[in-house]
Formats: structure tokens, C-alpha cells, sequence
């Protein structure tokens, strides 16, 4: 019964934090019409600026406190370490999916990529939010675990704008591109409920989890998108999707 309503718990809150990355990709319905070219690469530019913000302050940032909390090895070990392997990752997916679809490389890549490093992002996100939740059902610090919550949950919200966006972009329908945005979200109640059952097993490995991700979106973010966007406007979304995701980390973090 207690393993129950910790349970529920978890999938409260990581429902809420799924719940934004929807209606962030549901964005994509107030869009008519095909984009501006202006418009498609400051869109590129802002989804850069949100990962590039993500992967410092939601990832590697608190990969290196965690790890410098658990111990022995220096905060900065695990951080470095899972940081490449998350790019090693990357880069051989980036490899190996020409090879998987006989389909021009750049009409699908780019969205692949995109779509796995932010699903990666949210997968610790979701853990995070499952193990807070699940202390807070015990007596735990119920006022951290939803100011965690509400904290991501604003951040998931342009993350899934992020997706939904570019695949409209590349001509993708409205609902194939809210589909899209929305289901890389839908790892985080999955990961948030499965962390509350092997608590003590995934805790030691969440520095590396968090790195991991943040070096999975840095090379969708060098690889990809800030080629894609080179122009003024892309600078310009770039450096908004960055003030907008480090505000949020900072302020709610």
C-alpha cells in the first residue's frame, strides 16, 4: 500500500510535467499557413538557445552538485565523462541513420536527432520529479517536490515548442507535429514512476544520467541546429530561447 501511494504520487507529478510539454507542442495549431524562412530559422535558433540553456543549468550543473554530494569521485568526473558519452551516442546514431532508411539524409535527420536528445533530456527530468514525489508521500519536502514540478514543468513548456515547431517546418502536418513534441515528453511519467521502484539502484547513477543528456543535446545543437540557423534572426531566437530557459532554470530552480 505505502509503494501504491508512492507511486501515485510520482505519476502526479511527472503528469504535470508531461502535461506542459504538450501544450507546448500544441503550439503548432496557432501556426497557418507555411513559415517564413526568417521565421523557420529563428524557430531553429530559439530551440538551440533552449538546449544549450538546458544542458548547463538542468543537466550539468546539478550533475556536478549530485555527484559531489555522492562521492568519492570529484563533482566534475561523472559531468565530463557522461557529457561524451552522450556526444559518442549521438554521433554514432548521426551515423547510422542514413543507413537505416534509404531516404535523403537531411529531410528526416535533423528532426531524429532533435527528437532523441530532448527525449533523453526528459528522462533524469522525469526520474528527478518521480523521486521527489515519492518523499513527499512519505513527509518529505512537499514544497520542494512541486516547486521541482512547476520548475520543469515551465521549461518543458518551449521544449516541446521546440520539436513541434521544426516539424511543421519541414512539412510534417499539424498533428503529426504535435505528436511529435508531445511524446517526447511521455518518458518522463514512464521513468518517473519505474525510478520509484528501483530507487535505491538508479540514485548513484543520476550524474551520469544528467550528462548524458546534456551532451546528446549540445551535438544535436553544434551538428544541427546552429547551422541550420545561421542568420540574424537565428542569433536572434538563439539568444531568446537562452534567456528564456536560463530565467526559468534559475528562478524556479
Amino acid at each position: 500500500m505505502r509503494m501504491l501511494h508512492s507511486l501515485g504520487w510520482a505519476a502526479l507529478g511527472t503528469g504535470f510535467t508531461f502535461l506542459m510539454t504538450t501544450l507546448g507542442a500544441a503550439t503548432v495549431f496557432f501556426f497557418s499557413g507555411e513559415p517564413q524562412p526568417k521565421f523557420q530559422k529563428a524557430m531553429l535558433g530559439f530551440a538551440a538557445g533552449v538546449m544549450t540553456a538546458a544542458s548547463v543549468w538542468s543537466l550539468l550543473l546539478p550533475a556536478i552538485d549530485q555527484a559531489l554530494a555522492e562521492g568519492p569521485l570529484p563533482g566534475w568526473l561523472p559531468a565530463a565523462a557522461g557529457m561524451l558519452l552522450g556526444v559518442v551516442f549521438l554521433a554514432a546514431l548521426d551515423s547510422l541513420l542514413p543507413r537505416l532508411r534509404r531516404v535523403p539524409r537531411e529531410d528526416w535527420r535533423q528532426n531524429t536527432l532533435l527528437m532523441t536528445a530532448i527525449t533523453l533530456h526528459n528522462v533524469p527530468e522525469g526520474m528527478a520529479v518521480g523521486l521527489a514525489f515519492a518523499l513527499a508521500a512519505e513527509g518529505e519536502g512537499l514544497a520542494g517536490a512541486a516547486a521541482l514540478a512547476m520548475g520543469i514543468g515551465i521549461q518543458n513548456f518551449p521544449e516541446g515548442a521546440a520539436i513541434s515547431l521544426p516539424l511543421r517546418q519541414e512539412g510534417f502536418s499539424r498533428s503529426r507535429a504535435f505528436w511529435g513534441g508531445t511524446l517526447s515528453g511521455s518518458v518522463e511519467p514512464v521513468f518517473g514512476v519505474l525510478v520509484v521502484l528501483a530507487a535505491g539502484a538508479v540514485h548513484p547513477l543520476m550524474p551520469w544520467l544528467l550528462s548524458f543528456a546534456a551532451g546528446a543535446m549540445l551535438y544535436v545543437v553544434v551538428e544541427e541546429l546552429v547551422p541550420q540557423a545561421h542568420s540574424r534572426a537565428g542569433t536572434c531566437g538563439f539568444v531568446g530561447g537562452f534567456l528564456v530557459m536560463m530565467v526559468l532554470d534559475v528562478a524556479l530552480g
